[in-house]
């Protein structure tokens, strides 16, 4: 378990986008992440990357295994996950 120190310094430090064909997809995720006990938020997609929807969902990258594993395990589609620094 991280400690609440470190998770607010990798916070702050870089983050994790999950990028969407469509919003439906985006908002679906958001539910789906949070039920899992997982801090997400919805954002506006950075300028420079691409994507079809114009929302990612953002999280901390030490959560992107439990991320990965409730888009998978309830038939979320997205485009691709990136880390930003």
């Amino acid at each position: 378990m991280i400690s609440r120190r470190k998770r607010d310094q990798e916070r702050k430090a870089d983050k994790c986008v999950v990028l969407f064909h469509s919003t439906s997809e985006a908002i679906r995720a958001e539910s789906v992440t949070k039920k899992a006990g997982i801090q997400v938020k919805l954002r506006l997609i950075p300028r420079h990357l691409s994507s079809d929807c114009g929302i990612c969902l953002t999280f901390i990258p030490s959560d992107r295994a439990k991320v990965e594993e409730a888009l998978s395990e309830n038939n979320v589609d997205y485009d691709r996950i990136k880390r930003l620094e």
